[in-house]
């Protein structure tokens, strides 16, 4: 492929992004978030933000897995000011295990509710309040239709918003710009060190529109995502350094 046909189709692909409402990203915006290669796989190589996230957990191990991803998520979402909402039904998560991501739980509204229903109302009104850095809500199921008024609010407000599906009985189409699964692994300790290692995940990037899918290996050590690479036998940490925002 010449050099001119591969300008015009990069130009073509910047026109469709904005056609489809992604807007270039800001000056010192790439790799805010700490994720390494992952955000390769996003348009314009930046983790989407003011877009709704999905997260597929069918086992109470792999709930746990997303939500201490989504804390070290919520680190480089909240460097810059504002607070988070947190609602469910049936909520499990430990606020001061937050700590472990670098997030103060105080800064995390709980909101624990009756019904799946009401959790969609709280949230897709919460996604509309511009002072907020980003929603998580729990839910078992979620139709098209109830995610594409979760993605309009987050057009208009830019909050980035994250569902915690806990029971998802088939794999519907959503709205939601990302659809990930994250699955837990096995910690490492360095030498003979007593204690725990630092949480690892498996992340699966399922579904992302505009982008390409992937599978990565991941740790949260010193503060940040790292990706875990095999090479010979051998795992070896190759640290992605978060980009000054």
């Amino acid at each position: 492929m010449t050099a001119t046909k591969k300008d015009i189709i990069s130009r073509l692909q910047k026109d469709i992004l904005l056609w489809q409402g992604f807007t270039p990203p800001p000056s010192g915006t790439a790799g805010f978030v700490g994720l390494g290669p992952v955000e390769a796989a996003f348009p314009n190589g930046v983790f989407p933000t003011g877009a709704i996230h999905e997260f597929l957990s069918p086992e109470p191990e792999q709930a746990a897995a997303s939500g201490g991803f989504i804390g070290g998520l919520l680190n480089g979402l909240m460097q810059h000011g504002g607070a988070c909402l947190w609602i469910g039904v049936g909520r499990t998560l430990f606020p001061p295990a937050l700590k472990t991501f670098g997030v103060e739980p105080d800064r995390i509204i709980f909101i624990d509710l009756h019904r799946e229903k009401d959790v969609l109302w709280a949230m897709e009104e919460a996604l509309k309040c511009e002072g907020l850095a980003a929603v998580i809500g729990e839910l078992r199921e979620i139709s098209f239709t109830q995610s594409r008024r979760l993605q309009l609010a987050v057009e208009q407000s830019r909050v980035t918003g994250f569902i915690l599906r806990s029971d998802p009985r088939k794999l519907s189409t959503t709205a939601c710009t990302a659809r990930w699964k994250i699955t837990p692994l096995p910690s490492e300790l360095e030498g003979d060190m007593p204690g725990i290692g630092f949480p690892r995940w498996n992340v699966e990037l399922l579904k992302v529109r505009n982008g390409n899918p992937g599978n990565w290996k991941m740790e949260w050590s010193a503060g940040r995502f790292m990706e875990v690479q095999e090479n010979v036998g051998e795992e070896v940490l190759v640290v992605e350094e978060r980009m000054a925002g």
